[in-house]
């Protein structure tokens, strides 16, 4: 936190309402209007040279007015320069320039919602930056624009100067943050088939309550209003009313800038049925009729838009099964107002070729790129293939390692080249657990565990557990490599040790020590088999006279060595 400085003078000029008036000063020398030098004044950071490089006169040129005030405004729009006049006299063209300071540090004052990261992230000016009061201005409306994304349409910012020696400025920006700016009514116009309350259950955005404090979708923003829009255009397709349309949302704000009414006006059209639903294929070796029993849609039921979604993803991966990358299904519907009937043909033709040039991983911090290339089913120089493309996507939110899991597909440096942008976000894999219980056989216990589920950022999981209690305890560790030498081929192993006090019921002691290694591989997409081997050490010690005979026949401390083979195929 910076203390506010004394610095009337300069912060008139840096924070000042007005912009400085520009006069040139000319004085006329008799019988000389030629510069015959250039004379730069002021300057102490920036070169005469560079100074000199964006006048658009000359030394030996003519005193021309017109090009004099070209320059002062080239000079002005470098952002160097606070201030700027220009005179002549006996042919020497005078350039005083007052240079804008350099930002020594910019701080936060008042911010309690928003952290300096996110605000600093916005900011256009930066440490080491050439102040400029436009700037300036730009960087408040982003941190007020900030604001208002996060429902606090009441906050205020007002930046200050600081002035230091050596022409630099420490900038602050104090912050009040204003209550958050909730919303008091959300109303529907045009809507006949659903009424208000229906429709409010699908926006996300809520109307404001005191028991509403766990959430802040009751909180304006704009950007959550466009995403009701198309939540309320996805609803109203969806049962069967294909010519809806949100004509406006308009957000109102209450004079006490305190809450917002919101308004959406729809226009709900009339509602259709399904017609007549086929398959037309231009690629010979399809035949629609096998195609016909992938689409889920009955001839009378209400249109949705949904289903046609659903048709096109399940014909688009059947198609892709048999060997054809590049596809194009378009669903062609014809409406039948006066039946209130939509007849639908998905048509089937070829698609522009297109391959996969580079697939780019980005947003990983700690996770390699190895860990989500191994799981996409493509790779550079495939054909691009949509369905492998949307399993490729799943498989790699099915690690677990990231809050979100975004796959675009960018232009290639040729026109049948894509290249395919992972953009993932993070988020924790370490885990700790801690319990206690009682049971009737052991008594209390206790439990603690810690886990990592993605290793150095290799995929690779280890845990390692305690469970102590009154009879017993227990040790035990895992690893997991889920593609061992690098196939796609995990591999692993299990490490245990268990001591039991069993006096009480049968009158000995018990230790197990074992070992079990685990593997597993795939035979497709949607079957897997592991096989697993375990290796185990009885110890029994203690053993008292009223044990069980068997116990007693045998020596006073003895092992036993089990081991067990296990097999087992699963469908994903």
């Amino acid at each position: 936190m910076l203390r506010n400085v004394k610095a009337a003078a300069l912060a008139a000029v840096l924070l000042g309402g007005t912009a400085p008036t520009i006069i040139p000063m000319v004085a006329y020398a008799q019988g000389s209007s030629v510069i015959r030098e250039i004379r730069v004044d002021g300057n102490n950071r920036i070169e005469a040279a560079t100074v000199n490089a964006y006048l658009s006169v000359k030394e030996g040129d003519p005193y021309d007015p017109q090009r004099i005030n070209e320059s002062l405004k080239s000079l002005f729009s470098t952002g160097l320069f606070a201030d700027v006049s220009i005179g002549f006299e006996q042919g020497v063209l005078k350039v005083n320039v007052v240079e804008n300071p350099i930002i020594n540090r910019i701080a936060f004052e008042g911010n309690e919602r928003l952290k300096d990261d996110a605000l600093g992230a916005e900011l256009q000016l930066r440490p080491r930056v050439v102040y400029t009061r436009t700037k300036v201005q730009a960087d408040v409306q982003r941190i007020l624009d900030l604001y208002r994304r996060s429902g606090r349409f009441a906050a205020t910012v007002e930046p200050k100067v600081i002035q230091l020696e050596q022409n630099r400025v420490d900038l602050v920006f104090e912050i009040d943050e204003g209550e958050a700016t909730g919303v008091r009514k959300i109303n529907f116009v045009g809507n006949k088939a659903f009424d208000d309350g229906e429709l409010s259950e699908v926006v996300r955005t809520t109307e404001s309550a005191w028991w509403k404090i766990l959430t802040a979708d009751d909180n304006y923003d704009p950007d959550r209003v466009t995403f009701d829009r198309e939540l309320l255009r996805r609803f109203y397709l969806s049962a069967g009313y294909a010519d809806f349309q949100v004509l406006s949302s308009v957000a109102e704000l209450t004079p006490d800038r305190s809450d917002f009414f919101i308004t959406y006006t729809v226009s709900e059209g009339q509602r259709y049925r399904f017609g007549d639903i086929n398959v037309v294929s231009q690629i010979d070796k399809i035949d629609p009729a096998t195609l016909m029993p992938l689409i889920e849609i009955e001839k009378g039921d209400w249109y949705n838009a949904d289903l046609v979604d659903d048709a096109i993803d399940a014909l688009t991966t059947s198609i892709g099964d048999q060997g054809y990358a590049f596809i194009d299904i378009r669903p062609n519907v014809e409406r039948d107002r006066e039946t209130g009937v939509i007849n639908i043909t998905f048509t089937i033709a070829e698609g522009p070729k297109v391959y996969v040039e580079r697939i780019d991983v980005v947003g990983n911090v700690r996770t390699l790129d190895e860990v989500v290339r191994r799981e996409f089913r493509l790779v550079e120089g495939d054909a691009f293939s949509s369905s492998k493309l949307k399993r490729s996507r799943q498989r790699v939110e099915n690690l677990n390692f990231f809050k979100t899991v975004d796959v675009k597909t960018l232009p290639g440096s040729a026109p049948d080249q894509t290249v395919l942008e992972v953009d993932v976000e993070e988020k924790s894999t370490g885990e700790f657990s801690i319990g206690a219980g009682y049971g009737t056989d052991d008594g209390a216990f206790g439990q603690a565990g810690i886990r990592e589920r993605n290793l150095l950022g290799k995929g690779q999981d280890l845990r390692l557990g305690f469970t102590l209690g009154s009879s017993s305890q227990q040790i035990d560790l895992s690893f997991t490599e889920p593609y061992f030498l690098d196939r796609d081929v995990s591999a692993g192993f299990d490490i245990y040790r268990r001591e039991e006090d069993n006096q009480d019921e049968s009158s000995y002691d018990e230790k197990q020590t074992g070992i079990g290694l685990r593997s597993g591989f795939r035979y497709s997409e949607a079957l897997s088999q592991s096989v697993r081997y375990g290796f185990e050490v009885n110890e029994y010690s203690d053993i008292d006279s009223d044990a069980s005979r068997l116990l007693r026949e045998e020596d006073p401390e003895f092992s036993e060595f089990n081991d067990w083979p296990d097999a087992d195929i699963r469908s994903a």
